[in-house]
């Protein structure tokens, strides 16, 4: 029979009584009813504790769990868990009640915290409570056998308790799921570096021991962990497999790692894969020369075979699976060295090329012939709208207009070429061989152009230099002309980017101590680039002599270079953080931001971001400010949507530069995802009082809306009107020009067919993206550097790869409208030239004389119309061309009669094809097609599997455009392709003959 209890008095006053069993009965119902009575228990609770206190009272457990609920109902939450620890098994993690939950949360926060401390202090974690241990492990064990991995897994890696993880992983139902939960996790929400690699190395050991083990992962973990020998160990079991499918694998692996552009990982595996055992000791050497160009594979693997069948020493030797692995091999180092992709990607840019002429045609009639600095711009909006496509026709087409660059605007032209024909590695040095230093026989050309020249090589090998490395050093020792030293520095620095080359660091070093500004600058810069991640000690040297020079320039370029060699280092980097935000110079302070923003760049990190916030709004530098809200972009780009929130107030700032850095913060953490919290940001920017400001709106509003169609936000067409009314507006300012013609260039970038992606599509940093746009934003002091936008590009691309590492015709389905991802419309000439035309004065004399005359053509028409219908019904010549002639009102009803044909639902896409991000969620492959993924991915480079490979196969990206990309290099003919030419004539009109 249920007791109704109406006050607890009676309860209180049996604890009082000298007999067990009544205090044990007293204490049953205060702990039933305590969430009733607490108020009237709360006074008692000395008399409670000092049970729970008696060593010789049997229920001291009950009394404590008692106490810690009204402590609970008190909100000393700190109490209560230290009285629910003494209650031991009593304290129910399984009981579903809000006091359960919250101390639950309590406790699990309380042990994180202890054994985070232990760990950062290197103390044992000894102290911790057992007790406190105790009650999460039980936790622990609940959730795992109520199947919440997941929930097991976020406790465990939050709690450092690697031994659990790996035990919940082990019993759950499906480990590779939970391994793939683990990663993402250890990537989005652990901060310290340090414990990350230890979280991957156990997610390894794990992933070894499944019976199938998912080699794609691991080889992405271990590229976190830095361990290059045991991915070519990896590579090399997958490589000798008998099964095709393994070394399809294998290759996926390859291009996945590329992807994530980390050169010196990258060429330690391919350095690092084994040669093949029985081979005679010719091959290797044969094949060596040939890395990577995989067209003339087959040739270069015939040569040995026919040799071993030649000389009958050798027949013995020749293993078939030998042979089968050395073919493998030769592919796998084509594509671990990049060029596989970067081949492919040329190809791609050069046949999928979009990019509209007419726009830049529009932009250079409007921009005055006297202003330099939107010549220069026009340059770069052209460089940087045909990055990687090998288009040159607009240079072609405007040679006289080009020469009238001078100096650095030359130096900048000649380098655009480098972003235009960016991963032309086979002709790169030939095209750019009219430009460079000592080139032909006269020799002597402006150094302007030599060290442009020289820069745009660096370009065009950007994270691939292997092959023009040397000779961008012997460029470098061989002139003391500082333009040339300029040009030849960042070459250097791009093409041996990350690989932290001591002789080449030496040689720029060298540049360095002649303490020339221009020369010295570029060294700084390219020292960083050299050393990128390596958190060298040489950043010591560099700092010291940031402090010993004079030149502001010089101080600024180190500034940047010291700030990339921490990148990607978190907490290690703090030390030297802390050295450069404290100097009084505040340019090195302005390098302490950088240092900040790429030290822990893309991992949301609460003391970065505060860091960065608490300089942004005290410091007494404006320079120091805007760099200071800039670099919070950096930190944030694994969390786009959360930057504009962080921002907004920012962006509202009384000081213009605190508004540029805003609006730049969003536009590199936001950059090609089309977010509309981030345009709504941008919009009221785009049209600030400063010039600077809408300078930076504007080409931050353009990364933003990179590859997002007009259907998708209609905002974006409204954009790039904006665009084309402040490019012709004679009163608009210089600086806002300048923002709105690069905005033009970066909004259709690459033909139209690259987005700026700073993540892998494996959440790994693109190390040559984060860098290449922190130069960018280096453009506020040097023009040039705004070509580094283009290391961010990356190309929407979908390419499908079979065994042979060549492009078969293969359809699979987009199940969204056409209309929502299809390329921009290309403008027309009528749109673009009314913009330009201003409007004529009419007098007002002259328009009543129109109005009369036009009435009395109307009347005149109106007699005449009988005649006409009868003649256009017989269908006589004169008929037809008068119907043509008044045609333009009988045209536009034409359309009207035919019935709109209703949109399909989906579109069916050949391989390769562009898919832009946001179409990627709609990507289907087709069933019963011919081929299938190795893994499923929307896009990027996907090895397939050939489902009936006794069928002939229709290959469809050849090799042509590469080889027809060398006729637009300095001489010869332009391409069209599907490139419009700039004035484009109409057609004659068909022969015909005249009847009166």
């Amino acid at each position: 029979m249920a007791t109704m209890v109406s006050s607890a008095g009676a309860l209180l006053a049996m604890l009082s009584e000298n007999h067990p069993a009544l205090k044990l009965h007293a204490l049953s119902n205060l702990n039933a009813f305590a969430q009733f009575f607490w108020p009237e228990i709360s006074p008692s609770i000395p008399l409670i504790e000092s049970l729970y206190e008696d060593e010789e009272f049997s229920e001291r457990a009950l009394a404590a769990l008692v106490v810690s609920k009204v402590f609970y109902f008190l909100s000393e939450l700190n109490d209560s868990l230290s009285y629910a620890l003494g209650a031991g098994s009593l304290f129910d993690v399984s009981e579903d009640s809000d006091y359960v939950r919250t101390l639950l949360d309590k406790a699990i926060d309380e042990y994180a915290s202890l054994r985070n401390k232990a760990a950062e202090s290197n103390e044992e974690a000894s102290k911790i409570d057992p007790r406190l241990e105790a009650i999460v492990e039980r936790m622990l064990e609940k959730c795992i056998l109520d199947g919440r991995y997941q929930q097991a897994m976020g406790m465990t890696i939050e709690c450092r308790r690697l031994d659990k993880l790996e035990e919940a992983i082990m019993r759950s139902d499906n480990a590779p799921g939970c391994l793939a939960y683990c990663i993402n996790v250890s990537h989005s929400y652990v901060n310290r570096r340090e414990y990350r690699q230890e979280v991957l190395r156990l997610l390894v050991r794990v992933y070894q021991k499944l019976p199938s083990p998912d080699y794609i992962s691991i080889c992405q973990c271990l590229m976190f962990l830095d361990q290059p020998e045991v991915v070519a160990t990896i590579l090399e079991k997958l490589l000798r497999s008998e099964n095709q499918d393994d070394a399809l694998l294998a290759f996926q692996i390859a291009f996945d790692l590329v992807e994530n552009e980390h050169q010196a990982f990258l060429l330690n595996v391919r350095d690092r894969l084994p040669k093949p055992k029985s081979q005679p000791s010719e091959q290797p050497i044969s094949r060596e020369s040939e890395t990577g160009q995989n067209e003339d594979a087959a040739a270069s693997e015939d040569v040995p075979m026919s040799d071993g069948t030649a000389s009958s020493a050798n027949v013995s030797e020749v293993d078939p699976l030998e042979v089968t692995y050395a073919e493998r091999l030769t592919k796998i180092r084509g594509i671990l060295s990049g060029e596989t992709s970067i081949q492919l990607t040329l190809q791609f840019l050069y046949s999928h090329n979009r990019s509209d002429l007419l726009i830049l045609k529009t932009i250079k009639q409007s921009v005055e012939t006297r202003n330099s600095v939107c010549h220069s711009a026009t340059i770069y909006a052209n460089a940087i709208m045909h990055a990687g496509t090998t288009v040159d026709t607009f240079l072609r087409e405007n040679l006289d207009w080009l020469s009238r660059a001078t100096n650095w605007a030359k130096f900048s032209a000649t380098a655009g070429l480098g972003v235009i024909h960016k991963g032309h590695l086979q002709q790169g040095r030939s095209l750019m061989a009219p430009y460079l230093p000592q080139g032909g026989a006269a020799g002597g050309g402006s150094p302007y152009s030599e060290g442009g020249a020289l820069y745009a090589l660096g370009l065009i090998h950007a994270n691939h230099g292997e092959g023009i490395k040397q000779f961008l050093r012997d460029s470098l020792r061989s002139t003391n002309v500082e333009v040339i030293q300029h040009g030849a520095c960042l070459g250097l620095g791009l093409a041996a980017l990350g690989t932290a080359d001591e002789d080449v660091f030496e040689d720029v070093k060298n540049i360095l101590y002649t303490d020339s500004a221009v020369a010295g600058e570029a060294a700084g810069i390219s020292m960083g680039l050299l050393m990128v991640g390596t958190a060298s000690e040489k950043a010591g040297e560099m700092l010291a002599y940031a402090h010993e020079t004079q030149h502001e320039k010089i101080i600024r370029g180190l500034a940047l270079g010291i700030a990339l060699t921490v990148y990607g280092r978190e907490e290690e980097a703090d030390t030297l953080i802390e050295q450069m935000t404290r100097d009084q110079d505040p340019i090195l302070r302005y390098g302490g931001m950088y240092a900040l923003a790429l030290a822990y760049s893309g991992t949301s990190n609460n003391k970065a971001i505060r860091q960065l916030l608490h300089f942004a709004v005290s410091d007494v530098s404006d320079d120091v400010r805007r760099t200071a809200v800039l670099a919070l972009g950096f930190v944030m780009y694994s969390e786009p949507e959360q930057t504009p929130r962080i921002v907004s107030l920012l962006s509202e700032s009384y000081n213009p530069h605190v508004r540029y850095g805003a609006a730049l913060a969003v536009g590199i953490s936001c950059a090609g995802t089309g977010l509309s919290e981030a345009i709504s940001l941008l919009e009221p920017l785009t049209s600030d009082v400063v010039d600077f400001v809408r300078q930076g709106a504007l080409i931050a509003m353009a990364m933003v809306m990179v590859q997002t169609t007009e259907a998708m936000d209609s905002r974006v067409g409204t954009f790039r009107r904006q665009l084309e009314k402040i490019i012709h507006d004679k009163h608009e300012d210089t600086m806002s020009k300048m923002g709105a013609i690069l905005a033009s260039g970066i909004l259709d970038a690459g033909g139209r067919n690259v987005t700026i992606r700073l993540l892998s599509k494996s959440k790994h940093d693109k190390i040559t993206a984060v860098v290449g746009l922190a130069v960018f934003t280096q453009f506020w002091y040097w023009y040039p550097l705004i070509y580094f936008v283009s290391l961010a590009f990356s190309p929407t691309a979908f390419v499908g790869l079979n065994y042979d590492l060549k492009v078969p015709k293969f359809d699979f389905v987009s199940s969204a409208k056409p209309s929502l991802f299809e390329y921009p419309k290309p403008t027309t000439v009528a749109t673009a030239t009314s913009a330009v035309k201003l409007p004529t004065a009419v007098l007002s004399t002259s328009a009543k004389a129109k109005a009369r005359a036009k009435k009395e053509s109307e009347e005149k028409e109106k007699d005449k119309s009988g005649g006409a219908e009868s003649t256009s019904a017989s269908g006589s010549g004169s008929g037809k061309s008068k119907s043509t002639e008044e045609g333009d009102s009988m045209l536009v009803d034409n359309p009207v009669e035919k019935k709109v044909e209703q949109e399909p639902s989906f579109e069916t896409l050949t391989n390769p094809a562009r898919v832009v991000p946001a179409q990627e969620k709609y990507i289907k492959f087709m069933e019963g097609s011919r081929y299938m993924p190795v893994k499923m991915a929307p896009s990027g480079f996907l090895l397939l599997k050939d489902l009936r490979p006794e069928e002939p196969e229709v290959l469809s990206l050849t090799d042509a455009p590469a080889a027809a990309a060398p006729a637009s290099g300095p001489s010869g003919p332009a391409q069209q392709g599907s490139v419009m030419a700039v004035d484009e004539e109409p057609q004659p009109p068909q022969p015909f003959e005249y009847t009166s």
